[in-house]
C-alpha cells in the first residue's frame, strides 16, 4: 500500500498547472515590487547624494572666495604699514629713533600677524564647517533612515 501512495505522489494526475502558475505569478509580482521599491529608494537617493555634492561644491566655492579676500585684506594691511614704516625712515635724524621706530614696527607687525593669523584661522574653521555641513546633514538622515527602518 505504502507503494501505490508513492505512485500517486508523482503522478502526471497529482500535478495542477494552475497552482503552479497561481505561484509563479505571485512570485513575480512580489519580486516587481521589491524591484520597484528598490529603484525608488535607489533614485531618491542618488537625487539627495547629487544635492549634497552640488551644496559641497557651492560652499567649498564660496569658502574659497572669503578666505582668499581675507588673505588679499591681509597683504594690503601689511603693504601699507610697511609703506607708511618707510615713510617714517625717511624722516630719521638719529640712531637712536632709527632704533625706536624700527622696534615699534616690529612690535606692531607682530601682533597684527598674530591676530591676522587668528582670523585666518576662524576664517577657515567657518569655511570648513559650511563646506562639511551638506555631508553631515545627508549622512544623519541616512542613519536615521537606517535606524527607523
Amino acid at each position: 500500500m505504502a507503494a501505490k501512495k508513492t505512485d500517486d505522489v508523482f503522478s502526471i494526475a497529482a500535478f495542477d498547472p494552475a497552482k503552479v502558475s497561481e505561484s509563479f505569478r505571485e512570485f513575480a509580482e512580489k519580486g516587481a515590487s521589491q524591484s520597484k521599491d528598490a529603484y525608488a529608494k535607489l533614485k531618491t537617493a542618488a537625487e539627495d547624494a547629487t544635492k549634497v555634492v552640488e551644496a559641497t561644491f557651492e560652499n567649498a566655492q564660496a569658502g574659497t572666495v572669503e578666505l582668499g579676500l581675507t588673505a588679499i585684506e591681509a597683504l594690503r594691511t601689511n603693504a601699507e604699514s610697511s609703506l607708511s614704516h618707510m615713510e617714517a625712515l625717511l624722516g630719521v635724524k638719529s640712531v637712536s629713533e632709527l632704533f625706536e621706530l624700527q622696534t615699534a614696527f616690529l612690535r606692531k607687525q607682530a601682533e597684527v600677524v598674530v591676530e591676522q593669523a587668528k582670523s585666518m584661522q576662524e576664517a577657515t574653521r567657518k569655511v570648513a564647517e559650511k563646506v562639511v555641513e551638506p555631508g553631515k546633514s545627508a549622512a544623519e538622515k541616512a542613519l536615521k533612515t537606517f535606524k527607523a527602518a
